[in-house]
């Protein structure tokens, strides 16, 4: 997950740099490195999130002596984002690749 934050903030500057300056980049290549960029960190976001998810379920079945109600729903908590970050970054793959042949 250490790779998708500056993935994504780099994007996001890229994006604003462009609405200010009113050029969108027009490029195939350019949206082609978005795209596959985007693709690899949503599976690595994906497998983050499913260890995530499995490593609470298997605190939370061991019981107390590992994992008392506040650490395990944190643990919870942060697997549910995993999901919720992977969701939107597959949704941002299939958006820029629906947008690579309209170049």
């Amino acid at each position: 997950m250490a790779l998708v934050t500056p993935w994504s903030v780099s994007l996001a500057l890229i994006d604003a740099y462009s609405v200010f300056i009113k050029c969108l980049p027009r490029q195939p290549r350019v949206l082609l490195i978005v795209i596959v960029g985007d693709w690899a960190l949503s599976f690595l976001s994906l497998a983050a999130a499913c260890s995530t998810a499995s490593v609470t379920s298997l605190l939370v079945n061991v019981g107390t002596p590992y994992c008392w109600s506040k650490l395990c729903s944190r643990y919870q908590f942060s697997a549910a984002m995993a999901f919720l970050s992977w969701f939107l970054s597959f949704a941002s793959t299939l958006f820029n690749l629906w947008l690579l042949p309209s170049l």
